[in-house]
């Protein structure tokens, strides 16, 4: 192994930098979900059973662990002012969708109010075509009523976010997002994460239409 000359640090990459930002940001919120046990224990559960669900799953976007983002959905619900019930819901919420978890089995470990609001922001795989299939998941979402909306909501700002890291945006992604935020801006419209979606979303798309 090739050893640094006296007098010279060894070089680190970017990449090696970047990742460890997200393992320390990923600890962080972790740990901050872990103080607040106490008073949210459903939250407490709801994570350590979507760390097993997406043990080893990576976001495409920058190959960071894919839990990061619904830690990042949950820190949002939770200072959005959330329910225990809620916010346990943001973090599950991509378990049905992604990590192969039955609506059975979230019922027997979280209840039924937390498993409908997975379910209300689920997308369903048997509808064809991605236009259609997110259209109907925004029908699903308005249907579902304020709580599920406030997990989409946070969801949404962590997905525009990522958007960001990517070197192009295909159109119909941003046309589904314009569209969610039109409908929340409809349906929440007093709530935090409402006004800070939109300010993601802006972000995003100014360039564009630049």
């Amino acid at each position: 192994m090739a050893v640094p000359a006296a007098g010279r640090s060894p070089k680190i990459k970017s990449s090696e930098i970047a990742g460890s930002v997200r393992l320390a940001r990923l600890v962080a919120r972790a740990r901050r979900f872990g103080d607040l046990g106490a008073r949210l224990p459903k939250t407490r559960a709801a994570l350590a059973y979507a760390e097993e669900r997406h043990a080893g799953q990576r976001r495409k976007v920058d190959g960071a662990p894919f839990i990061e983002h619904p830690l990042e959905v949950a820190e949002l619900l939770y200072r959005a002012g959330a329910a225990d019930d809620v916010i346990a819901a943001g973090v599950l919420h991509d378990t049905i969708e992604k990590a192969g978890a039955s609506v059975g089995e979230l019922e027997d470990r979280f209840g039924h109010h937390t498993t409908e609001l997975v379910v209300a922001v689920s997308e369903d795989p048997e509808i064809q075509g991605y236009a259609r299939r997110k259209a109907a998941l925004r029908d699903q979402v308005a249907a579902a009523g304020p709580e599920a909306l406030m997990v989409f909501a946070a969801d949404k700002i962590s997905k525009v976010r990522e958007l960001r890291l990517r070197q192009s945006v295909p159109r119909r992604h941003i046309t589904h997002y314009r569209r969610c935020l039109e409908l929340l801006e409809r349906l929440l419209s007093d709530s935090p994460l409402v006004a800070q979606l939109r300010a993601e979303f802006d972000r995003v798309a100014a360039p564009l239409a630049a």
